[in-house]
């Protein structure tokens, strides 16, 4: 098995790698503006100029000021004279406070717009670009649909937040840095070149840093993606999750990714890192150079001290101005590189990928004549597979047709020909004479209808999902539904429902059965009622008596219009209909039922019966006479097909037939005995039995339960003494080696490299300390054990958290490895912190300087460098402050992401039936959400210590120093408060507001991509574009709205800074003209709290981010505290060693989210573990439910189901799962490869996963020889981005799943559903072999002969037993439900 995971985590790497090489340039987030872009962008660049100029002017106001003060101090005027001078000039600052105001709330707005004009415009372009994607383009995409569209979502975030308030802050820096150089030239040219001497170096040093970040931003963005797909596999698959004990295993997997997408970003955090702490480092080492030559020109006379002030401070804004661009540089690589993904994703609209639209044909009328010559295909995602060969069809107008032939035969590629989702690679296909590819894409869409065998829902009403049949759906009448629904045998069902026709289906249909989805989506059918309809196995989930009264109504309202029936039950072709018989992409037989019978063979010759048997070994003579004349099959492709045939070989998919033979289960193929005698003797499950057990296991033997997998095959009874002699093995390791191989994963330990108890003992504590931390946020209820209700707290309107407890969520979250990083990281923020007070005090020295009578050089000198020694050491504190909170962070939200996955996956079924916890939302939460909130703590966090770190140090600083300049500075400190607090209140409030519409935009996104085939079969791109372009117009609208607002306030708190400083300015002049305080003390203090201001300033730039990252933060905190093992599924402890009788008494059962009413009624049923079980009804009648309430699923509403007297609420719900093997009616297939599909959630040291055991079970489950035939056999990925496989093939897959546990009963809920006739008899002997070994099964079939292998039959109805008995018995009862259901009559 190592082998297996080494191959499957190359997979995952080659599956997630571009065809392309994306190199990201800076135009790049330009990508999707368009010309009405231009207007706001033009607006925002000039007020980003604008107000880039601001700094250099209030630095020239600065240096004025100061001259004031150095004239002032060498005497050269007195105190009145310099309060005039300085008043005037803190009136241009007032000035230029309210001018800087309306500057930086223009060009704040018109940024947040311009970001939202790109998220529009990229979600719009990709929407109408993947309309126009052909199916080959979807199913080539590596990591699937699924997680493609979840990662498109996350950059067009990305994109969206690096164009707009960062994209700005870094013009407007630029504007700043360059109109700073400009005035620091204009003032002295020479002391400015000096100062910036080392810039270019430093720039060279920077770029290079900057180019190394963006391939780890892409390796980053291809684990997150892969990290996507597992939880939204796990998450689709919740049910086969739970019943494997596969919870464990996909959070252990989904870790897994997300560490080792976080070692690629702590690359870029490490270089973002450097360059900041580098650029601290030249902006404050310039100092030397600078001021020692600036001493030098005052004390030679070549210039004043104010214009070495000014020119000095300029650079000094220059270069701040430039370390404010750092912190966004980080969003604008991630944007940009999102920005140049988005891009190549619309460029790959070449021909081969693109619709081809080229058919120009759109004839009057729709005949129906279909001919089909000579097509051969090939799927793209199984290139060396052909699915037809040469393959000849006719389909005449206004007659019904059958396909049928074995799982993977290429029934189902004809419809997707038929309806143009592919090209074929050779022959041509007609309607009505037509050529395929000349008519109108629209108007063949219209006029063939496909229903495939899992239909397709949309979130939205009975009605409405049945009026999408017709274009104008809008227009449809309630009694055109009505008609359709009485077509489709759904009346009862409807008239049930409290809403009727308006009951909305939920998400994906999840509120209906799978038979009523199947009879909504023929009721949409009959409502677009079409020239041709395709049906591909559209009654598979109906049992016996709706599937015949569905077919009589199908076949009345079709009669006269051209029907093509893809289905593998042959009771539903009559005597005058003409079937075609597949195998393998090549047509080996066809002609009327009334003809084939009379042959020699093939699958319609002997006693009618409801299965299909189909010959194999050589092709089977066509029948003269009953061809249909337009069909033309060379003679050359029928040799050809036939040496391809000519080979026998036990792949299921070839056609087999034995007329009379009775049928013995033989591995591989289900078969004759007498063609392997030698398996005779040995049976399949004797090599991958585990050595022997006692213990509680040995109980288990001393029960007398037989033992299968020691038992030889051999349709004899064996006597029990032989079957010990034989087994000295165990049917299954004993419990406690059971329950390791199945599920003991040991995930945190594995995470946190902890012993076993200790890494248990430390995630409970963090986990409790977690919810402590947070239950201020989002209340838990601890005193009780919540109702499956109460699972989901934090509902209704959606409450952003504060930022501080969020942030008190990190102490309890991070491992003992990070909290000394964290401590460590805020201790480096304080001494980065400290550097601002002291470079002031170091900088007020420097400056007194200029009037200092002697000594002027030397002192200048020794101050300057000081400041290169405070450079230093805050260059290196600023280093490693943003690097270890960055790690920190990302360890917080990697271990919250885990905590979630954790307890997700943990939550009751009934949980993840409601919307809001649909799978696009919970993927979206993981991925994008968890980006955005890792912010708080790596960005925002620490710069928020050290600017509070910074004022508090300032202000005692300053107090001691000029305790009255500092208290009328702290004056407005209520005001700048008062307009910040308001300013963070209402853009967090529109913050929320944006983030849920573009929610919403993105779930029809996904709805839409999710389901294409059906989307584009019902033609239904229209309706959808035109609801996701409402829904992104109304974000967009949000958006608006948001930006005039936020920027409104953002140039209001930027003015009160202004206003601060012209105050301080003022009463500092008086201060000094009373010569209370020296000038040097009034400097100093200068300094401080200006330096200190401009710090605090700059949070005002981050608020809208930091809101942004509070919502996503708390929607990711809500999941990471649900509750963990509340639910019924952990209500029990007992482990049972062995099933016993299983019982259901009195039980009622209603599903929360359906609003069908009760399902099962006061159902009173015993089980026999031992015996097979066949579980009859019609569908809706509660069948699936039951096996649901056996596996713990749901709990009963009321009534109780034990285990051996044992309630099944005291029962461990693993260890009864791991008795328990389960094959639903669905498969649900793993991105992953075909080996860890059927050893799914297997530990790699459990015998049950070894090579030898998957293989023997895909034997059994008929599987193995197609597996074998595939160019990397087992290591094959299949599933989303994988090898595409047809409904049979799954559906054996999940067979060798449920086989390879070697379970105590086996549940097969409509297993052969997918099946052909052959594979169908490989199962029903299947069950025989199990019956006969004493493994129970518990099957839930519509299938006649499914139901005559079983032991005993219980028939369903309105949940609740209606009969039981032996099928022969039940057959023979007058009146009997199993007759009326079986279309006997009473």
């Amino acid at each position: 098995m190592e082998a297996v995971a080494e191959e499957q985590n190359d997979l995952e790497r080659r599956g997630s790698e571009t065809s392309q090489s994306i190199k990201p340039r800076w135009r790049s987030l330009f990508a999707f503006t368009t010309r009405p872009h231009l207007l706001p962008l033009f607006l925002a660049i000039i007020l980003s100029i604008s107000s880039g100029v601001v700094s250099p002017v209030q630095s020239y106001l600065l240096g004025k000021v100061f001259d004031c003060f150095t004239s002032f101090g060498a005497g050269k005027y007195g105190g009145p004279e310099l309060v005039k001078n300085v008043s005037k000039f803190a009136l241009g600052v007032t000035i230029l406070g309210v001018a800087s105001g309306i500057l930086h709330a223009g060009y704040f707005g018109f940024w947040l717009v311009f970001g939202e004009l790109q998220a529009k415009a990229a979600r719009d372009n990709l929407f109408g670009s993947m309309l126009e994607k052909d199916m080959e383009w979807y199913d080539m995409r590596k990591d699937g649909v699924e997680a493609l569209i979840q990662r498109l979502q996350t950059q067009i975030r990305e994109l969206q937040m690096g164009t707009s308030q960062p994209l700005g802050f870094a013009l407007q820096s630029t504007v700043t840095a360059l109109s700073a150089l400009g005035l620091a030239m204009y003032t002295a040219w020479d002391l400015t070149l000096i100062t910036i001497a080392t810039i270019p170096f430093a720039a060279l040093a920077l770029g290079w840093i900057s180019s190394r970040m963006q391939p780890s931003i892409e390796a980053q963005a291809k684990e997150l993606n892969t990290a996507s797909k597992f939880a939204n596999n796990a998450f689709q698959a919740i049910d086969v999750v739970k019943c494997f004990n596969g919870q464990d295993f996909e959070t252990w997997q989904y870790a897994k990714a997300i560490k080792r997408a976080a070692k690629k970003y702590l690359i870029q955090a490490k270089a973002n890192a450097l360059q900041i702490g580098f650029v601290r480092f030249i902006t404050l080492s310039m100092f030397v150079q600078g001021f020692w030559y600036g001493s030098h020109i005052v004390i030679t006379g070549k210039k004043q001290p104010g214009q070495v002030l000014t020119a000095f401070w300029s650079c000094l804004s220059a270069l701040q101005a430039v370390e404010q661009i750092l912190p966004q540089i980080l969003v604008l690589e991630k944007a940009r590189a999102a920005g140049a993904t988005l891009q190549a994703i619309l460029t790959q609209m070449d021909k081969r990928h693109r619709i081809i639209m080229t058919g120009q044909l759109t004839p009057e009328f729709c005949e129906g004549d279909i001919e089909v010559r000579n097509v051969s295909f090939r799927y793209p995602s199984r290139p060396d597979e052909p699915a037809l060969k040469h393959a000849s069809f006719f389909f005449p107008a206004g007659e019904t047709t059958f396909v049928i032939g074995t799982s993977g035969s290429g029934k189902s590629t004809l419809g997707n020909l038929l309806m143009r989702f592919y090209e074929p690679a050779s022959g041509e296909l007609f309607i009505d004479g037509n050529p395929l590819q000349t008519l109108d894409i629209a108007w063949l869409r219209n006029n063939i209808t496909l229903v495939q065998q899992q239909s397709v829902l949309f979130n939205e009403t009975i009605f409405k999902n049945i009026a999408f049949a017709r274009r104008d759906w809008e227009n449809v009448g309630r009694d055109e539904v009505k008609r359709s629904i009485e077509t489709a045998c759904l009346q009862n069902t409807v008239h049930e429902l409290p809403k009727g026709v308006d009951t909305v289906v939920g998400t994906g249909g999840n509120a209906m059965s799978g038979g009523q989805r199947q009879r909504i989506a023929i009721a949409r059918a009959n409502l677009r009622d079409t020239p041709i309809l395709i049906l591909d196995e559209a009654t598979s989930a109906l049992d016996h008596i709706s599937k015949g009264i569905v077919m009589e109504a199908i076949r009345e309202w079709r009669r006269g219009k051209t029907t093509i029936i893809i289905t593998h039950d042959l009771s539903q072709i009559a005597d005058d209909e003409f079937a075609y018989i597949l195998d393998k992409g090549v047509v080996v037989q066809e002609g009327y039922r009334s003809a084939l019978e009379k042959g020699k063979v093939g699958p319609l010759v002997g006693p009618r019966r409801p299965s299909v048997t189909f010959p194999t070994a050589k092709r089977l003579p066509k029948l003269s006479g009953e061809i249909r004349k337009p069909s033309v099959v060379s003679m050359s492709s029928v040799s050809a097909s036939a040496s391809t045939l000519s080979v026998s070989s036990h792949d299921s998919l070839d056609i087999q037939y034995h007329p009379r033979a009775q049928s013995v289960f033989v591995p591989g193929i289900f078969s004759l005995a007498k063609e392997s005698p030698e398996l005779n003797r040995r049976s399949y499950f004797e090599p991958f039995v585990s050595p022997a057990a006692t213990g509680a296991f040995a109980m288990h033997r001393m029960s007398g339960v037989p033992d299968i997998f020691t038992r030889p095959l051999n349709p004899s009874p064996q006597p029990k003494e032989g079957r010990s002699r034989l087994s000295g093995w165990p049917l299954m390791p004993r419990r406690e080696q059971r329950e390791q191989d199945l599920g003991d994963w040991s995930l945190l330990n594995e995470l946190h490299m902890q012993t076993p108890e200790a890494g248990r003992k430390s995630s409970e504590k963090r986990t409790s300390q977690l919810s402590k931390a947070y239950s201020e946020t989002i209340p838990l209820k601890k005193t009780r054990r919540p109702s499956e209700d109460a699972l989901d707290q934090g509902d209704g309107p959606h409450r952003i958290a504060p930022i501080k407890k969020i942030l008190l969520t990190v102490w309890p979250t991070l491992t003992w490895k990070h909290r000394p990083l964290l401590i460590a990281g805020f201790f480096f923020a304080a001494v980065h912190a400290a550097g601002t007070p002291v470079f002031s005090f170091v900088f007020a020295k420097l400056l007194a300087t200029f009037f200092q009578p002697a000594n002027r050089e030397r002192e200048a000198l020794k101050w300057s460098l000081s400041i290169l020694a405070v450079g230093t050491g805050d260059a290196l504190a600023n280093f490693f402050m943003h690097y270890l909170l960055e790690a920190c962070g990302q360890a917080w939200v990697d271990n919250l992401r885990i905590e979630s996955m954790k307890r997700i996956i943990d939550q009751p079924r009934t949980w993840f039936d409601k919307d809001k916890n649909s799978v696009s939302k919970l993927t979206e939460c993981l991925d994008r959400n968890a980006e955005e909130m890792r912010n708080l703590l790596g960005r925002f966090a620490g710069f928020m210590f050290v600017v509070v770190v910074m004022l508090l140090m300032a202000l005692i600083w300053s107090l001691v120093v000029c305790w009255k300049l500092t208290l009328v500075g702290l004056a407005a400190a209520p005001f700048i408060y008062t307009v910040t607090r308001l300013y963070q209140a209402i853009s967090g409030k529109w913050e929320g507001r944006s983030n849920d519409a573009g929610t919403t935009a993105a779930s029809i996104f996904t709805e839409t991509f999710s389901n294409i085939r059906t989307v584009r079969a019902l033609t239904l791109e229209g309706y959808l574009h035109e609801k996701y372009l409402k829904a992104t117009q109304k974000a967009f609208g949000v958006g608006l709205r948001r930006s005039a607002y936020s920027g409104t306030f953002y140039g209001i708190s930027d003015s009160g800074i202004a206003f601060a400083t012209a105050l301080i300015f003022y009463y500092g002049a008086t201060v000094a003209a009373s010569r209370a305080f020296t000038v040097q003390n009034i400097i100093t203090v200068f300094s401080m709290l200006l330096f200190s201001i401009a710090s605090a300033n700059s949070i005002l730039a981050f608020i809208p981010q930091i809101n942004s990252s509070c919502a996503t933060a708390t929607r990711l905190l809500r999941l990471a505290n649900l509750p963990h093992k509340s639910s019924h599924e952990h209500a029990g402890h007992v482990r049972l060693p062995a099933l016993g009788t299983i019982s259901f008494n009195d039980v009622n059962f209603t599903y929360p989210s359906r609003p069908l009413g009760p399902v099962l009624n006061s159902l009173n049923l015993r089980l026999s573990p031992h015996t097979s079980t066949a579980l009859v009804g019609a569908s809706g009648s509660g069948k699936s439910t039951i096996t649901s309430l056996l596996l713990g699923l749901y709990p009963p509403t009321s009534g109780t189901l034990t285990f051996d007297s044992l309630e099944i609420t005291a029962l461990h719900t693993p260890s009864l799962r791991s008795l328990i093997a389960v094959v639903p009616q669905t498969p649900q297939i793993f991105a992953t490869t075909i080996a860890l599909n059927i050893a799914y959630a297997m530990p790699e040291r459990s015998s049950l996963a070894s090579r030898v055991n998957i293989e023997k079970a895909a034997e059994v489950a008929g599987i193995h020889t197609f597996i074998s035939s595939l160019p990397r056999g087992y290591n094959t990925l299949i599933g989303e981005g994988g090898t595409g496989l047809s409904g049979g093939q799954a559906q054996r897959i999940a067979i060798a799943r449920a086989v390879a546990r070697k379970p105590m009963l086996m549940v097969l809920d409509e297993a052969t559903s997918a099946l052909d006739g052959e594979s169908a008899r490989g199962i029903r002997e299947l069950v025989r072999r199990l019956r006969s070994e004493g493994v129970g099964v518990l099957m839930v079939t519509h299938d006649r002969d499914m139901m005559r292998v079983c032991e005993e039959v219980v028939v369903v109805r309105d949940g609740r037993v209606e009969e039981r008995g032996g099928f022969d018995e039940l057959l023979l009862r007058r009146g009997g439900e199993l007759r009326r259901l079986l279309g006997l009559g009473g």
